[in-house]
């Protein structure tokens, strides 16, 4: 679209309740910057929520907004379509629901309008059918119980993906890397530098990169046959390898493994496999509503009972307590 002869490029944000502040700050700010060191302001944005009123982040600070969605998608029409809708949401997203959004969202990229997501909107949008067979990225903490809840979509722990003028973010600063991303596209990697410059950070990620830290830093550890058993482990949790396998895969006799186990992270291997199987577990108790007896299958265990146990004996309440008392919190 142009506009007094410079380009203009319309962005609409839809806000979900208690959604990601730092997302939505970061995707915001590269427009503002942009607009600030271009020779003419090219970006616009529109702000919306369901009802139209001020929404809260989950930080509990108020955003005011342009209007609500029935309002603002009927002025949103022919020359004044956008370019792209994004939606912002945080870790609350699977109490959300509005079938009028999932029409909308449908509607519009049905008409060539580019639908993104920040956070877990990657959520918003796999409900509303966006995301089948489609490459997309959510924040690495919602990914099991995104993969467990729609299995059609390609999901990745990517900073951010891009797939059939689909957009999807991992939300944090990622937010930051895909609108540089398209900033970049618009008007060149100048651009791109000039804005990093802006806003202190020393370069632009791309899309591949990951989310998470790298095991060396994470684990404080430095030990490559280690850190190659951990990463299988986190490979394998559904289907635990046994020790003879990780032995096998290594070259390392299974004292040795255990003694590695010992003196860098002061557990056992088996005792260090079952921590991270009910890491995975708890955050698929917490961040989807599949049945208990779902999530010990997905994370290895072979009943109900013997997951109940584990998990008892190391959050010291069972996981249907422990779901209960996560849903009052978030209420």
């Amino acid at each position: 679209m142009k506009r007094d002869g410079f380009e203009k490029h319309k962005i609409v944000f839809f806000l979900v309740p208690d959604f990601s502040m730092i997302a939505f700050a970061t995707a915001i700010e590269a427009l503002r910057l942009a607009n600030r060191l271009l020779p003419h302001p090219a970006y616009e944005w529109c702000l919306i929520s369901s009802d139209g009123k001020a929404e809260r982040a989950s930080n509990n600070i108020g955003v005011n907004v342009d209007g609500s969605l029935d309002e603002i998608r009927r002025g949103l029409v022919g020359p004044a379509r956008p370019e792209m809708i994004l939606v912002c949401s945080g870790l609350c997203v699977k109490r959300f629901s509005n079938l009028q959004l999932g029409n909308w969202l449908r509607q519009m990229h049905g008409e060539g309008v580019f639908i993104g997501g920040l956070c877990t909107g990657a959520w918003v949008l796999a409900q509303a059918g966006l995301l089948a067979n489609k490459s997309c990225a959510i924040h690495w903490e919602e990914l099991p119980a995104f993969s467990e809840k729609f299995p059609d979509a390609d999901v990745h722990a990517d900073l951010f993906e891009i797939d059939d003028n689909i957009y999807t973010c991992a939300g944090g600063t990622a937010a930051l890397d895909m609108m540089l991303h398209i900033i970049g596209k618009h008007f060149g990697n100048d651009i791109q530098t000039r804005i990093c410059e802006q806003a202190l950070i020393d370069h632009t990620r791309s899309p591949s990169d990951r989310q998470r830290m790298p095991l060396r830093a994470r684990l404080g550890i430095h030990n490559s046959k280690l850190l190659f058993i951990i990463e299988l482990m986190e490979a394998n949790l559904s289907e635990p390898l046994p020790l003879a396998e990780l032995s096998h895969y290594t070259n390392l006799s299974r004292r040795q493994i255990e003694r590695l186990f010992a003196r860098h992270l002061g557990r056992s291997p088996a005792r260090y496999y079952l921590d991270l199987r009910l890491e995975r577990a708890r955050h698929l108790l917490l961040q989807s509503d599949m049945p208990v007896i779902e999530v010990a299958i997905a994370c290895g265990f072979i009943s109900a009972s013997h997951f109940s146990k584990c998990y008892r004996e190391s959050y010291n309440r069972s996981p249907h307590s422990d779901r209960t008392q996560n849903m009052v919190k978030i209420n």
